[in-house]
């Protein structure tokens, strides 16, 4: 199935402020210069608060990784769970067609969808509230027939609960998720056989449907306020360093015998050993240091530009934005002091990357090695 872009497309995208904080949380969750990783939870939480991936937002978060827009599109186009056009502004209705489901009674569910919301899948209802589509297997074959709302599957459908669902939808209500038939979760129709919480009365839902209650987000768009933004991944220096104990201390690494890097015949312990002109860590500058602009070229010398992607952390599109600022050689980023390393990390798209991966001691490196 060929995906393409919706042909209209709105003129700008942004995450809201929490969504934000969100994104850039997730980034640290990886290694340094493997933001890119980040671009599938990133293009997801975009689609939860639009609805759909429009391509400024596909192009926004491609700036924010660093990527090439087509690289991040690559991704959007692939997965089928992203939306490449406008869906309903209540609800986008998934109903699994695949084998369990179907013969369970799926084309009965999408009978409903096609009477109650358009005739064709991706098409939007008269009043923009609803669309849906017809998907491969959502894995919750012990109770087909069954649909995913929002991030949520209604299971054990039947044509007329359907229905309900949405009209209770159109109507601003949101009905509880989860089996649509009294089951717990997926035990046999008759009832559970073992793991007998739920007859005790001490739990209303299963997990999963417990979760949909409990934050109240079924289907709404999510704007970063729902729960709290925790990331433990992230030191944030809040907690004061404890003083390391004698056993904790490393053990000087030995290089591994019979394990050549390469053709050298260096170990991987011995490369390392022997890289000692790698810069150390390039401090923080203190949050208090007053921004100073830099000096700046129009263009670069006759001789040309420096290829600046050759510092660790700049790729192409961060290189490109350099350049509109007027940096175009190692020597002029190597001079940069704190109040000028300031200044221009206020104007990135991606703050905190010039410290973080020490633009400043890598130009000078560069810059010296000509």
């Amino acid at each position: 199935m060929l995906r393409r872009l919706y042909h209209e497309q709105p003129a700008t995208f942004a995450f809201t402020p929490d969504n934000q904080k969100w994104a850039e949380a997730q980034t640290k969750k990886f290694p340094e210069g493997r933001q890119a990783s980040a671009v599938i939870p990133l293009l997801w939480r975009a689609q939860e608060q639009e609805g759909w991936l429009t391509r400024p937002a596909i192009e926004h978060i491609a700036e924010m990784l660093d990527m090439a827009y087509i690289r991040v599109l690559e991704v959007a186009s692939f997965y089928f769970m992203f939306q490449l056009q406008p869906v309903g502004s209540i609800a986008h209705i998934q109903v699994c067609g695949t084998l369990s489901c179907m013969i369970c009674g799926a084309e009965d569910l999408i009978g409903v969808c096609k009477d109650k919301i358009a005739d064709k899948a991706h098409t939007l209802s008269a009043d923009g509230k609803f669309s849906w589509e017809e998907v491969e297997c959502l894995g919750s074959c012990a109770n087909a027939p069954m649909a995913q709302i929002g991030k949520d599957y209604y299971e054990d459908l039947s044509a007329a609960r359907l229905s309900e669902i949405i009209d209770e939808l159109a109507a601003g209500q949101v009905p509880v998720p989860g089996p649509q038939n009294g089951r717990f979760a997926a035990e046999p129709l008759k009832g559970l056989t073992s793991l007998r919480g739920y007859d005790s009365g001490k739990t209303k839902y299963n997990a999963s449907v417990q979760a949909a209650v409990d934050i109240g987000d079924t289907v709404k768009r999510i704007d970063g306020t729902e729960v709290p933004l925790l990331t433990p991944w992230i030191n944030d220096g809040s907690a004061a360093p404890q003083k390391p104990k004698a056993a904790d201390k490393p053990k000087a690494a030995k290089p591994a015998a019979k394990k050549p890097i390469d053709k050298t015949g260096i170990t991987k312990q011995e490369a390392v050993a022997k890289s000692k002109g790698k810069p150390e860590v390039q401090p923080a500058p203190a949050a208090d240091v007053a921004e100073k602009k830099p000096r700046t070229m129009k263009a670069p010398r006759k001789a040309g530009a420096d290829d600046l992607k050759r510092i660790s952390g700049v790729g192409p599109k961060l290189e490109g934005v350099l350049n509109e600022l007027g940096f175009w050689h190692f020597d002029q980023i190597a001079k940069w002091t704190d109040a000028e390393v300031v200044w221009v990390d206020s104007r990135l798209k991606f703050k905190g990357r010039i410290v973080r991966d020490n633009w400043t001691a890598q130009a000078a490196e560069l810059a010296t090695k000509g």
